[in-house]
């Protein structure tokens, strides 16, 4: 038998680096890929944002009457987030 082809144990319980397996996988996406679904992202975030507040303000003086603990800034606050949130995949899907 070939003692020099069989790795020790210590080569084998090493696990492989992250960025290593990263940079491996990248070349599997393709541009149309990447643009189709930056923009999927970056699309959704305006539709939660903009139906978002249409709701809100809809919903305005039932969310007042509630006296509930998360007013209208609180909630804006939360779509926004969430909108930003989805922006964010979505660029980072674009170009990152």
């Amino acid at each position: 038998m070939a003692k020099d082809n069989v790795p020790s144990v210590g080569i084998l319980d090493k696990p492989e680096s992250l960025d290593d397996l990263l940079k491996q996988d990248r070349g599997e996406d393709c541009l149309p890929c990447r643009v189709v679904g930056g923009g999927a992202f970056i699309g959704l975030a305006a539709y939660s944002y903009f139906s978002g507040n249409a709701q809100l303000e809809r919903q305005r003086a039932k969310i007042l009457a509630s006296k509930s603990m998360f007013g209208m800034r609180s909630r804006k606050f939360g779509i926004a987030t969430t909108s930003l949130g989805l922006a964010w995949l979505g660029i980072w899907r674009l170009f990152l």
